[in-house]
């Protein structure tokens, strides 16, 4: 999912005046803040641009604060000296306490179908580190031995210990760019006093007093797409069309059912729900690439805003999602 500024309206939405392209293309730059990170961009915008570069400069420092504590690819990370315990509790920051209960609500309200558990699986497939170092492999995929689960963690959050089950190992990439993106909004929002728009490689949070967001929603940057209202809540986009590799010939992808361990293979490639937060919405994309067939009823029993593409490329969406034009997304 791609994310921007209708250039013709001005940050604060429809509810002031309209302005020329160019004029609104120059404020729309004046109010962003890019740059990669986690293997992906990372957007900023605020409605007052004066306050643009402390906050992008207090959103990298956030980036990074949690990068150290909760990514599966640093040694030194919190997560991973948890991981290396497995069996054992390990003192873990208050941060990453709350990005593991985090991951363990998405697999609570989703029934286990996003899963955090599935560390060594995403190993297994050759998702062993940042994706920009995975290479193709001839290196076969072995069948995975029966594993604890998401039930089977134990986090203690008075005391800050986490126990991983004893033959896994946590993977937070399904929940942390989302609640990342939720946490950065409301923080940046309230600290400088502005509405905020804040994505983080297609999970989109927006916090403050704004009318709304035009967001453009398509699979990949510069591709045709859908363009919405988003006034409150998050945006995710989960997809199977990038983070792609082989192993002994066979297509891989980062999206792993628990249930296998292995990639999905069902009949959507592209998901996007709209939800009261960012980390709702990417819990509800995932779990629907997870179920397949039964993902358009999942999201409709939930009354979920959704756009989901089939691997040929129709599209079909819920009843809240809007059907033409500039609609807001309604959640």
């Amino acid at each position: 999912m791609t994310s921007t500024l209708d250039p013709a309206v001005s940050p604060g939405g429809a509810s002031r005046p309209r302005i020329t392209a160019d004029a609104g293309a120059t404020t729309l730059a004046q109010c962003t803040y890019v740059q990669p990170a986690w293997s992906c961009m990372v957007r900023l915008i605020v409605a007052d641009r004066t306050v643009r570069d402390v906050a992008a400069r207090d959103l990298t420092a956030l980036l990074d604060l949690v990068d150290r504590t909760a990514s599966r690819f640093r040694p030194d990370s919190a997560l991973s000296r948890a991981n290396a315990n497995a069996g054992r509790p390990t003192p873990v920051p208050a941060l990453l306490v709350e990005f593991v209960r985090a991951a363990l609500d998405a697999a609570a309200v989703t029934g286990g179908v996003v899963d955090p558990t599935v560390g060594l699986a995403m190993q297994r497939i050759g998702y062993d580190r940042d994706i920009r170092a995975v290479a193709d492999s001839s290196d076969p995929v072995y069948p995975l031995a029966a594993r604890a689960s998401w039930h089977d963690v134990l986090l203690d959050r008075e005391a800050d210990l986490l126990t991983v089950p004893p033959g896994t190992a946590l993977d937070l990439g399904a929940t942390a760019k989302a609640h990342l993106a939720d946490l950065a909004a409301l923080v940046l929002s309230r600290r400088h006093r502005t509405a905020v728009l804040v994505e983080i490689g297609g999970d989109l949070a927006v916090h403050g007093n704004a009318p709304g967001w035009n967001v453009l929603v398509a699979e990949r940057a510069g591709t045709p797409g859908q363009l919405v209202l988003v006034r409150h809540g998050g945006l995710a986009t989960s997809t199977t069309t990038v983070r792609r590799w082989t192993r002994a010939g066979q297509p891989m992808h980062h999206i792993v059912d628990p249930t296998t361990g292995a990639p999905t293979d069902g009949p959507w490639r592209t998901v996007t729900v709209h939800a009261q937060s960012a980390l709702a919405a990417n819990t509800a994309s995932t779990a629907a690439i997870v179920l397949g067939d039964t993902a358009f009823d999942w999201l409709t029993a939930r009354r979920l805003a959704a756009r989901l593409v089939a691997r040929d490329g129709t599209i079909v969406a819920t009843a809240w999602w809007p059907s033409v034009g500039l609609e807001a997304v309604a959640s």
